[in-house]
């Protein structure tokens, strides 16, 4: 999984992670359908976005949901996930954007991609992804040439840039690429007026997500002679950060322009929730991340004293329905790479019995200020003027 938008579900609240992971199963198994199993591991954070964006604008969230078989990931329970065109969209932007990805690590040699055989067999997936996505994109009416266009610019704009090369210049195919994926999903939602300042969000989206990129991967690339923007174009970290944060405003007043089926730019209605939290507020959060300057003081989790994280909650009623040591061990795997095991609650894989996750009992006295601004009718009382 990768991706900064990464929202703690102590932060999102049970009905606000509900629909977050119904976006995040219906990406996963839009990409099973129309691609494969194998397609399904470049599900990402970012690319459900479009999903939400989607579905916030039509305001019809149940007739876009449908229910789902049992899944490892989701403790081989059925879920409503999300499904149609928002999903679809998001499922060929993501296999795109996933493919961009392995050219760059290609290029610049990591880990085994350094091998010469490995290398062309990465070559031959992306190249697979970059048509599985165009045929995805062509089904929604989305053309995805303007991804691969940016990506193909990418690689030309990064050979030239060098010291005192405008940083915006080189993330400008990731800007562009974003953009137009954004301001799609006003036309899959039916809601055309949305198109301009949903690209405004998507442009500084994708600005915002090649900055933070660059800067989590500064001293890994430095370490490793990897090409990094920031490094090659001698951006400092503070304007790296202007920008950054520039970036997170800009998104914000973009919004306020949306219409989200309230009858009023800017409010939230009932589908504009997700949207507003994911991008209003969980983006500061991926800015502090990045940049090391998060103030949440999660617990290790290395012991749990009673009632601290992984000890169990109180009793209730006996369980009958104890999993054997194999499937106990797939729903374990389960929680654990969904980051289940870390936030809020879940069941013991084995036992059923309820149990805290490690971040439950963390202090957010600092970055979570925001936790109940929005309430369901989608009024937001945190200051954000929105």
């Amino acid at each position: 999984m990768f991706g900064m938008v990464r929202p703690c579900r102590h932060r999102l609240g049970e009905k606000l992670t509900t629909q977050w992971m119904a976006h995040l199963c219906g990406l996963c198994l839009a990409l099973r359908q129309d691609h494969g199993q194998l397609a399904r591991i470049v599900t990402n954070y970012d690319g459900l976005l479009i999903s939400v964006l989607t579905e916030a604008q039509s305001g019809f969230a149940e007739a876009g949901r449908r229910t789902a078989g049992p899944c490892p990931l989701r403790g081989m329970r059925t879920a409503s996930v999300a499904h149609g065109e928002g999903a679809r969209l998001a499922a060929a932007v993501s296999l795109v954007l996933a493919s961009a990805k392995m050219r760059d690590h290609v290029a610049d040699g990591d880990g085994l991609l350094a091998r010469r055989p490995v290398a062309l067999a990465a070559h031959r997936v992306a190249a697979g992804w970059d048509r599985a996505g165009a045929r995805t994109g062509a089904g929604v009416g989305f053309d995805t040439a303007v991804l691969l266009d940016a990506v193909d610019r990418q690689a030309g704009i990064e050979t030239l840039a060098g010291p005192g090369t405008p940083i915006l210049t080189v993330t400008e195919p990731t800007e562009t690429a974003t953009a137009a994926a954004f301001a799609h999903t006003a036309v899959l939602a039916g809601r055309p007026h949305n198109a301009g300042p949903l690209a405004e969000a998507g442009r500084l989206f994708g600005r915002l997500a090649h900055l933070l990129d660059a800067v989590e991967d500064r001293e890994a690339d430095a370490a490793s002679g990897a090409w990094n923007p920031l490094a090659a174009t001698g951006t400092p970290l503070e304007e790296a950060r202007r920008l950054a944060d520039d970036a997170v405003h800009g998104i914000r007043l973009a919004l306020t322009e949306v219409d989200w089926g309230s009858g009023v730019p800017g409010g939230h209605g009932t589908g504009g929730v997700l949207a507003h939290r994911l991008l209003v507020h969980e983006l500061p959060n991926s800015v502090h991340r990045a940049f090391g300057t998060v103030s949440c003081a999660h617990g290790s989790g290395a012991y749990a004293p009673p009632g601290g994280p992984g000890a169990p909650m109180p009793p209730g009623p006996p369980r009958r329905d104890r999993r054997g040591l194999v499937t106990g061990c797939a729903v374990w795997l389960g929680l654990a790479c969904t980051c289940q095991m870390c936030c809020g609650t879940y069941e013991d894989p084995w036992t059923g019995e309820p149990r805290r996750g490690s971040c439950s009992n963390c202090d957010c006295s600092g970055c979570c200020d925001c936790c109940d601004c929005c309430g369901e009718g989608g009024g937001c009382d945190c200051g954000c003027n929105c």
